[in-house]
């Protein structure tokens, strides 16, 4: 994947400048670069490649240099949702670089076709290390192996190709399966609790 970027001398509140233009202000930084190198980029040509990229797919960033990155950073105003600024993490082919990959869960468990229990996502993203090129666009993980309470999905059950580590501790849970009543009593004992608190404190 390719982004073609153009030099930077705009910065601070004249990047608004740039917006207008329809352009994205952002930094390429890396351990292995002499200084920070500041860019500007067509934002919907990067809002393309975002969605295929993600943080953990390689970008080839073209300037009349070559440098590869992972797109580490985005800004974004809170109240119009503008993409505002990105930061860019500047690579080496041949060193290993740590990054969150996001998990995809795939297929449907059977103990959801009932109604009476559902699957929980509590991780949507996991860190990893490998070299660039080898880090994984996405992790996937089967639920129709969820069968039973007991076969939730652990980071130790995660198998990734080689080259890959994972750096997250092993018992942290993933995918759990949880009865829908018994979780809809949790949610309203915690919204009567806080509540209660609030009246008191008032």
């Amino acid at each position: 994947m390719e982004l073609v970027v153009q030099s930077r001398v705009v910065a601070g509140k004249k990047s608004s400048l740039l917006r207008a233009k329809g352009l994205i202000p952002g930094i390429i930084y890396g351990r292995h670069l002499d200084s920070a190198i500041s860019v500007a980029f067509p934002k919907n040509e990067f809002l393309k490649l975002y969605k295929k990229a993600g943080t953990s797919t390689v970008v080839d960033v073209t300037w009349g240099a070559d440098q590869m990155v992972l797109i580490h950073d985005i800004q974004v105003d809170h109240i119009t949702n503008n993409l505002l600024h990105v930061d860019f993490l500047a690579v080496k082919a041949d060193e290993e670089v740590s990054a969150q990959v996001p998990v995809v869960l795939v297929w449907e468990s059977p103990l959801v076709k009932g109604g009476e229990w559902r699957i929980d996502l509590l991780r949507d993203s996991i860190t990893v290390t490998a070299l660039p090129r080898k880090l994984p666009h996405e992790i996937s993980l089967d639920i129709s192996k969820i069968i039973t309470l007991d076969d939730g999905i652990f980071v130790r059950d995660l198998d990734l190709w080689e080259g890959v580590t994972v750096d997250e501790d092993g018992e942290l849970p993933i995918v759990v399966a949880v009865e829908i009543e018994s979780w809809e009593e949790e949610v309203s004992t915690a919204t009567t609790t806080d509540a209660t608190t609030t009246d008191t404190t008032t």
